[in-house]
């Protein structure tokens, strides 16, 4: 049985593919502060050295001395990252992966709610939270610390990584659920699918060959990897997929695009519809879009005649293959927009 706790299967809102940005960091002599949110696993290729020393994949500052590079005041090193979905923390990882001799004894994390578009130097001035205290650390190591105490259930929508005294890290994941401002739901079309707006995966029936979340994020898909794909099927059942959206409202268009998917693409797609609020499961599901052909690299957009509210949606494909993205535009009904505010002021 694994030891990784469960809130490492929810969203990293810090990820550079979501929007996530590391917009200040005190020091990067040795390695560059935005590897701490690549979405891809750290990696290491010895005796490879430029003018500053080993070239590594991650943050990592120099060693500090009286009087050397840093704030003013301050006995460690910093950097302060901007989550690409703002939204409630509820875990972070601390990745020192194939940091050995150089990896800093101690981490400690803060967050911090700026509305509108603060600069570094707003942010260095505010008031933060301590999310994670100070914490000892190991080398070449995975380290996951829950969020408890004054910062859980909070929305934030920067997190600041301190590592104590100094040296390097390889990844920083935030792990938690966005949590969207109602402001830009309201009234407009929006995608009711999406990551960004805070909707979820909430179950698959086969993630063999890349993560299901990837199907609704924000970014295009560049390659097969950054959709989702299943094992080939062997059987007359078919693979599927279901996605929690924002709240309850009326999809119009939906997008169901194959891009990067050539020999391995499904060869018909189901999409169905539930209404459940405040229910995650059930049987009622009903037929948003019939047993259609789908081809291969190919963004195929449908019209949703006589739509009904829904609040889940099912992607079937038979039997098996690859789905880049996801898209359901339309408009959340005034149930789902009610809901959306209460989710806003609980975590306020």
């Amino acid at each position: 049985m694994s030891d990784t706790p469960s809130f490492t299967q929810l969203t990293d809102l810090a990820a550079r593919d979501v929007g996530g940005a590391v917009v200040w960091a005190n020091d990067e002599f040795f390695g560059e502060k935005e590897s701490l949110i690549r979405p891809e696993p750290p990696t290491f290729s010895p005796a490879t050295f430029g003018h500053k020393g080993q070239i590594v994949d991650g943050w990592e500052t120099r060693r500090r001395r009286p009087g050397g590079p840093g704030v003013e005041g301050t006995e460690h090193d910093s950097a302060i990252v901007r989550l690409g979905l703002p939204g409630v923390i509820r875990g972070v990882t601390v990745d020192t992966a194939f940091f050995v001799g150089n990896y800093p004894p101690f981490a400690r994390v803060e967050a911090v709610s700026m509305p509108g578009f603060p600069t570094p130097a707003e942010l260095l001035a505010a008031e933060w939270t301590e999310i994670v205290p100070a914490s000892a650390l190991s080398g070449d190591s995975e380290h996951h610390f829950a969020v408890e105490g004054t910062g859980a259930g909070r929305r934030f929508t920067h997190v600041r990584l301190a590592m104590i005294p100094d040296g390097g890290i390889a990844r920083f994941r935030v792990h938690g659920e966005a949590v969207p401002d109602p402001a830009f739901l309201a009234g407009l079309p929006v995608d009711l699918a999406a990551l960004t707006n805070g909707a979820r995966i909430v179950a698959a029936s086969n993630m063999f060959f890349s993560a299901p979340e990837n199907l609704i994020k924000p970014s295009e898909s560049r390659v097969m990897g950054e959709g989702w794909e299943t094992a080939r099927r062997r059987d007359a059942e078919g693979d599927w997929i279901e996605v929690r959206l924002v709240a309850q409202g009326v999809p119009a268009l939906i997008e169901i695009d194959t891009a990067n998917y050539k020999g391995n693409a499904p060869d018909h797609v189901v999409l169905l519809g539930a209404d459940r609020p405040g229910r995650e499961a059930g049987s009622d599901w009903f037929e948003v879009i019939g047993q259609t052909r789908v081809l291969p690299d190919y963004k195929h957009r449908f019209r949703i005649q006589d739509a009904r509210p829904v609040t889940h949606l099912r992607l079937e494909v038979r039997p098996d293959g690859g789905v880049a993205r996801l898209r359901a535009f339309g408009s959340l009904t005034e149930a789902g927009l009610a809901a959306v505010r209460t989710r806003w002021a609980e975590h306020a």
